[in-house]
């Protein structure tokens, strides 16, 4: 997570928008990366997933609005991040965190970018 993660902070910190081509192949990344470790991610990485999923989500939401061209693949994007969130809220819930402790956390990785 932590390559992904620093890969979104320089995104975040950019003046243009990324092309669709860069975009898709971060959220490839991203989703290949959730499938390939979720199950033994620690409560951390958990967070940054967390982060990294609603700030593409978001995104997304933003471009699918904006392109007309590929509005139904960001949407797609949306949708799988927005799965991705609740599963893994579900999973920090599971191991104790309360729905505050969870925002929270994820605003303090907003707060440090």
């Amino acid at each position: 997570m932590d390559k992904l993660l620093e890969k979104l902070k320089e995104y975040l910190h950019m003046e243009t928008e990324i092309p669709f081509e860069e975009f898709s192949e971060y959220y490839r990344n991203l989703i290949a990366e959730l499938n390939q470790t979720f199950s033994d991610l620690d409560k951390e990485n958990r967070i940054k997933a967390l982060y990294i999923c609603s700030i593409v989500q978001s995104n997304a939401d933003a471009r699918a609005k904006e392109s007309k061209v590929n509005a139904k693949t960001f949407k797609k994007i949306s949708a799988k991040c927005a799965f991705w969130s609740d599963a893994i809220k579900f999973n920090l819930g599971k191991d104790g965190m309360s729905a505050e402790e969870i925002e929270h956390a994820t605003e303090e990785i907003n707060d440090s970018i």
